[in-house]
């Protein structure tokens, strides 16, 4: 898709956008998400502060290992089988792996462990943090028979969603078109009615959904696997419970909200995960949904109070530090009551602290 001159550099996706959009007319939300956030992670990492976001990984070493201590205890209360995997989506720096298995292995557990990574810029960094992981491009190609450990820590809200909105018309599926040589929304003319759920299809007009097809496209493919060959998921996203009208569509660069529409493929483009839905599709997979709770209540629920204190008595010159990162972590106006976490377990699995009875 690069010009015709004679330069060897690629074109921006911003160009190629526009050029798409005069020769055919305007394209698909799910398809400016995709391929922008596919540009995006390819060419950087984007994680730390010299990056353009922070994880709650990198906040502190104390959330990978309350993971690796939930994935401990389910497989203690399971039987403790000889062979099994750690698959972790979208494996950022490799962090999490890293605390998480340390947290496992003081159990006896020492999976062999699996990235779900598309980014070769990413690789080099968790190959230096987690030595001898084998890659995967999606969940098609993981071990078919053994039971997973699968983690996945803002990995959906990076999938493309797809947005309707309600015109006089009737649904209809929100575009991106050019105004100028500026990228705008605008509304589509097949009539989508049919895609939205009955009970919004009367909304008023102007009202947005959002859904994502590739984020249930995952979900689906996920919970097969653990219905097939046992195991449990942790999945960890900033979303709601239920569906919930209004666009959620955000940008960020150098940890700052943008225009998601001012600079595809340059900046971090993400929605809000809605876990109703990926539930339902889990428990039709004949999975067992735990359930989804706030990050914050679940973290407190593992002992990350009690964590904090020790690692606190043991380098007290970075108390305050560890107390900062805690609360980051935890609190209802940070990260703890926005991001959520979703509990799975398979056939013969059983356990999964935190998700209350």
């Amino acid at each position: 898709m690069n010009g015709a001159g004679s330069s060897t550099e690629p074109d921006d996706l911003g160009t190629i956008f526009r050029r798409l959009i005069r020769n055919t007319g305007p394209i698909s939300l799910t398809q400016y998400m995709g391929e922008s956030n596919t540009r995006y992670y390819a060419s950087r990492d984007p994680l730390g502060q010299g990056g353009d976001f922070v994880t709650a990984p990198e906040i502190s070493q104390m959330f990978g290992e309350l993971i690796g201590l939930w994935l401990a205890d389910v497989w203690i209360n399971s039987g403790k089988p000889d062979y099994v995997h750690y698959v972790e989506l979208g494996p950022g720096r490799g962090t999490l792996a890293k605390d998480a298995l340390r947290a496992m292995k003081r159990y006896g557990l020492e999976p062999e462990v699996h990235f779900v990574e598309g980014s070769s810029a990413l690789k080099e960094v968790q190959q230096e943090a987690v030595p001898g992981a084998r890659y995967h491009d999606d969940l098609s190609t993981l071990p078919p028979d053994d039971p997973l450990l699968i983690v996945g820590n803002e990995f959906l809200d990076a999938l493309p969603v797809r947005q309707m909105v309600k015109t006089a018309d009737g649904w209809r599926e929100r575009e991106i078109a050019l105004q100028e040589d500026a990228f705008v929304f605008a509304a589509g003319n097949r009539p989508m009615d049919a895609a939205v759920p009955e009970d919004w299809r009367d909304a008023e007009d102007g009202t947005i959904l959002e859904t994502s097809p590739a984020q249930a496209a995952v979900m689906y493919e996920l919970a097969g696997r653990l219905s097939d060959q046992g195991g449990a998921a942790l999945l960890f996203d900033y979303g709601h419970a239920e569906l919930q009208a209004g666009s959620t569509l955000q940008a960020v660069r150098g940890h700052q909200k943008v225009d998601p529409l001012a600079m595809p493929g340059e900046a971090d483009l993400t929605a809000l995960v809605e876990f109703g839905t990926l539930a339902r599709i889990a428990q039709s997979r004949e999975v067992c949904w735990i359930g989804t709770v706030e990050q914050g209540a679940w973290l407190q629920a593992l002992g990350i109070d009690a964590r904090t204190q020790a690692l606190s008595q043991a380098a007290p010159h970075h108390a305050e530090d560890l107390r900062a990162a805690r609360d980051r972590l935890v609190e209802a106006d940070q990260m703890g009551a926005l991001f959520k976490v979703m509990g799975l377990t398979g056939h013969g699995w059983h356990g999964g602290a935190g998700f209350g009875s």
